[in-house]
């Protein structure tokens, strides 16, 4: 195979941030601006497109031979940038991500971050020049008297800039091709390489939308927000009652009461306390009110939608580098509210009618409902069903599967209560007992909590920030739970421990340690001087931590830390680890791992997925064809490295995407 390293530079109207590159590409006047390219690493060479240079023939040829792999950084834009050049779509087989192969190893996106965390020398690096370049000749200008009231910077307006822009086009396919070099004594598997291309399809395949939805969440949010600011200034006098320092100040005075802070969960105290009333109470009704939600994802999708109607680019693939895990772009569709609505057929059609006062009238508060409505605005296309299917518990049946947590996995094996029975296994009460009716069923409470909070080495903090004080469990009593939950659970709280332990061995001796199907192994490339320690998760993909180093922690044991991008400041520093933390990146990398298999099943099967959401995928296919019993067999058939993790799915078969 012949390697070919491409890199683009382009000009859309359409803003790329916003809009997402398959709108931008999708554009009426997208226009390819530079094309840089290397053969098997030799000295990158420039075409000057916008300048009325041509791409030979022998390069047309190779972009479309399989005898040649395509290189790029986000490769999913030259792929896609390429294939309407074309006018074809391109094989994605044909194409590697050079931005996958950083954020495999475990570093982080971006060509000059990833240049800079590898140690690149600064001409090696991204130029960061090339930003202003980006924004002088790849986007609209403001029109002036002194740019001749231009909309757009052509060459020949700065023919210097233009000069240095080509020089940094070039410089680009340097770095993407150096990082390739120093991570090629860890390159990406093919599974995960046939994963990318897939979601590739996936990404521009899309999902249609309900845009008479989203035009009437917008005109309605709008109309109701601008109606609850107007009473605001009413009551208060106030020329902004948004500000928290001028509402502070005004409550305080109308009610004699200190105003620590206006956070949602203080507004509803205060509200619950009733001891403000009158104006008062209504402004904190009209506080309250206005932070329920916002039109910023009906925006996001109106921003991003294409002319045919579909959202494309929700996914990135790889996003979460710690345990490989989609990210969600543009409209966030990993992070949006749950739909609890009885009528939601109600609801939808009074939001399209633009029926702001039969929303108040049959569901009380305008903005919860439109903020619950986002979910449907993700709609079947014409003639087809969407089918919604969901891994049952996936990440408790993997820790449990992981650890041989006997009970729990003859709890999945069968009935899959595990509220019911963590709660039984904890207190010491029959399951059968704990059933609504019988007082008992009060201890489920405790088992859920302690479920989702605990199995990851969490104690008494994880339990009330999973909301244990706000369930009404006393906080004295959470030292018993947690003793009680990892008294039933002694294998999982074994894990944590022998994952810990695996990964100081393996730091302190170079030496690789199995403990329960996974490898821990410290990788090394002295030449372009590299060191992971890495996990071989049971399906063979590999996690990477970068220069791990050993050090002592708060209770004077010793602690793991390697680099990586610290999640607060999104910084490469850094990062402490333990063994409760590396467990939670192995079954969530496990959980990963199993969603990809059940994707490339569906693909395969004929059910095209158009999007996926933590556990959950969503096909969009003909309605004589949406069959969930077949789909949740699909996903649930059992795994070939996982033969005995018990897998259960469940899902519905609509017309639009909702949370049951």
């Amino acid at each position: 195979m012949i390697n070919l390293s491409i890199d683009l530079e382009t000009f859309s109207s359409v803003p790329i941030a916003k809009a997402g590159a398959y709108k931008y590409v999708r554009s009426p006047d997208f226009e390819i601006l530079l094309m840089a390219y290397s053969v098997n690493g030799d000295e990158p060479s420039i075409i000057d497109l916008a300048q009325g240079e041509v791409i030979p023939q022998w390069l047309n040829e190779a972009i479309l031979s399989p005898e040649y792999i395509k290189h790029a950084y986000n490769a999913s834009f030259e792929w896609y940038c390429l294939s309407k050049f074309y006018g074809t779509v391109l094989p994605v087989d044909q194409w590697r991500d050079t931005m996958l192969h950083g954020l495999y190893c475990g570093f982080t996106a971006g060509l000059e971050a990833t240049g800079k965390a590898l140690g690149l020398s600064a001409e090696k690096q991204k130029l960061s020049v090339g930003k202003a370049l980006i924004r002088y000749f790849c986007i609209p200008c403001t029109p002036t008297i002194t740019n001749g009231q231009r909309q757009r910077n052509l060459p020949k307006h700065d023919p210097a800039k233009w000069e240095l822009f080509k020089t940094y086009c070039k410089g680009d396919v340097v770095t993407e091709m150096e990082i390739d070099r120093r991570l090629s004594a860890f390159p990406v598997p093919d599974e995960i390489e046939k994963q990318w291309q897939t979601d590739l399809i996936i990404n521009s395949r899309g999902v249609a939308v309900d845009m008479d939805l989203v035009q009437g969440a917008l005109q309605i949010g709008n109309s109701t927000r601008e109606k609850l600011m107007r009473e605001a200034i009413r009551i208060t006098s106030l020329e902004n009652p948004n500000s928290i320092a001028q509402l502070s100040k005004w409550l305080e005075a109308e009610t004699n009461e200190t105003v620590t802070d206006l956070r949602k969960e203080t507004v509803a105290a205060l509200l619950e306390g009733q001891l403000i009333t009158g104006d008062a109470e209504r402004m904190l009704e009209i506080r309250q009110e206005l932070g329920k939600t916002s039109t910023k994802k009906y925006d996001a999708i109106e921003a991003c939608v294409c002319t045919d109607g579909r959202v494309r680019g929700l996914l990135q693939f790889y996003g979460a580098n710690r345990t490989g895990r989609w990210a969600g772009r543009l409209v966030q569709v990993q992070n949006l509210p749950r739909t609890y609505l009885e009528q939601i057929d109600v609801a939808r059609e009074a939001v399209k009618k633009q029926q702001a006062e039969t929303l108040q009238f049959c569901f009380g508060s305008v903005n919860d409902t439109l903020s619950q409505l986002i979910r449907t605005s993700f709609v079947a296309t014409p003639g087809n069903k969407l089918v919604d299917a969901d891994f049952s518990s996936i990440e408790a049946r993997i820790i449990s599967w992981l650890a041989q947590e006997s009970w729990r996995l003859e709890v999945f094996k069968t009935h899959g209560k595990i509220y019911e029975a963590s709660a039984s296994q904890m207190f010491g009460v029959p399951i059968d007992k704990i059933k609504k009716g019988n007082p008992e069923y009060a201890l489920r409470q405790r088992g859920k909590v302690a479920e989702l909070a605990l199995g990851y080495q969490g104690s008494t903090g994880a339990l009330i920030a999973m909301g244990a004080l706000k369930m009404g469990i006393p906080e004295e009593d959470l030292p018993d739970i947690v003793a009680r939950w990892r008294e039933a659970n002694q294998r999982i709280v074994e894990l944590w421990h022998k994952v810990e332990n695996a990964a100081i061995f393996t730091i302190q001796t170079g030496r690789q340690e199995g403990v329960n199907n996974l490898i821990f192994s410290r990788e090394f490339d002295l030449v372009n001087e590299l060191d992971f320690m890495t996990i071989t998760l049971p399906s063979g993909r590999k996690l990477y931590y970068a220069h791990p180093e050993l050090g002592t922690n708060q209770w004077d044991h010793p602690s793991i830390n390697y680099l990586g991008v610290n999640q607060t400041t999104k910084q490469w520093t850094r990062l402490e680890t333990y063994g409760g933390k590396l467990v939670e990146n192995i079954v969530q990398a496990i959980a990963r791992d199993c969603l990809a298999v059940a994707i490339e099943r569906l693909e395969a099967t004929g059910f095209p997925v158009v999007f996926h959401v933590h556990d959950e995928v969503v096909i969009d296919c003909p309605e004589t064809q949406a069959n969930l019993n077949k789909v949740v067999e699909l996903i649930t058939t059992p795994i070939s490295w996982a033969s005995d993790l018990p897998l259960n799915a469940d899902g519905w078969v609509g017309d639009f995407f909702k949370k049951d």
